[in-house]
């Protein structure tokens, strides 16, 4: 039996944060993810000033791609309307991998099947066991299936699919592209820059509507690639994206029980209006470490739910808000 303080279970932002701040508080903390690291991950790579604050990341010290968008061209309804602002793009291949080297912990490869609760210890497969376990493996997370699902059930008017791909392109447009609501679609589409050459283009969207309306994120996606071709962003390429699912933050009612606690997609953070999930994840981690550090109750209400507060310079903000949930 292989044992640790405490196991999370994924290695994305949320966990390794969490890992990250348990380390340098000295408790005995190990990583369970089923990929090894580096590792290909679908996200649109935006991170807000904020996200970076949480993780103590300063742009110089960031060792990888790190892009500056120093403006956002949203589209509504056949308007596009720019606005300056200081966000980022990172890539989740470099971005991961980094936060988990960061966090200094054991890291084994590992797909977590079986999870019981002992006496006051955890048991993973008959391998791994733990005082403290943190469920941070994303919307199919083992620990939310295992311990929260009841308690937590999904609402699936929150559930997001969406589709994307990252790829190395000689990018003709350097700012981020947001396109609201275009055929209809109940969410958005977007194209972001990245460094070294890279783009990230992808389209989302709540998919109890499209499926009452007999549609397909495949539908939107087809016609998301033929308005890049006719703005020449992306051309000349054969797109091979790839598709997933996440939900947005709703009602938590329940994201501690006992010594196990939900954090990241598992918990289902990503803001309302953007679908943002990293900076969620990132407080998410930071919030359970504290709570297992000082014993002091673990709450996610105070985890960010709309981006657009982090997005928007202050002279900006006053009156823009575009709800994703609709």
């Amino acid at each position: 039996m292989i044992d640790s303080e405490v196991i999370i279970v994924g290695g994305g932002p949320a966990g390794s944060t969490c890992a990250w701040r348990l380390h340098q508080h000295g408790i005995q903390t190990m990583i369970l993810d089923k990929k090894t690291f580096p590792r290909h991950k679908l996200c649109a790579g935006w991170i807000t000033p904020k996200a970076l604050q949480d993780l103590q990341i300063k742009e110089g010290e960031y060792p990888y791609s790190l892009l500056t968008l120093k403006r956002l061209n949203f589209h509504l309804y056949g308007m596009k309307i720019p606005v300056k602002t200081r966000q980022y793009s990172i890539r989740r291949y470099e971005f991961d991998y980094w936060l988990i080297k960061r966090a200094a912990v054991p890291v084994k490869e590992h797909t977590v099947r079986n999870i019981q609760k002992i006496n006051d210890y955890y048991i993973i497969d008959d391998t791994f066991r733990c005082k403290y376990l943190v469920g941070a493996g994303g919307t199919n997370c083992p620990v939310y299936r295992n311990f929260f699902k009841k308690a937590n059930p999904r609402t699936q008017k929150y559930l997001i699919t969406a589709m994307e791909e990252e790829f190395k392109y000689g990018c003709s447009d350097a700012n981020c592209h947001l396109w609201f609501f275009e055929k209809k679609l109940p969410g958005y589409s977007w194209y972001v820059p990245k460094g070294d050459g890279y783009v990230n283009v992808g389209i989302g969207g709540k998919l109890r509507t499209m499926k009452a309306r007999g549609e397909t994120i495949r539908t939107h996606w087809n016609f998301f690639v033929k308005k890049l071709v006719k703005l020449s962003l992306i051309r000349d390429y054969s797109f091979n994206p790839r598709g997933y699912n996440y939900y947005l933050k709703q009602n938590i009612t329940v994201s501690q029980m006992d010594n196990a606690f939900i954090i990241g997609d598992a918990a289902g953070l990503a803001t309302i209006d953007m679908g943002e999930g990293i900076g969620p994840s990132v407080e998410s981690g930071i919030l359970a470490a504290r709570s297992i550090i000082s014993g002091e109750k673990y709450s996610l209400e105070s985890v960010t739910k709309y981006s657009f507060p982090h997005i928007l310079l202050p002279s900006n903000r006053e009156g823009m808000i575009l709800n994703f949930s609709k």
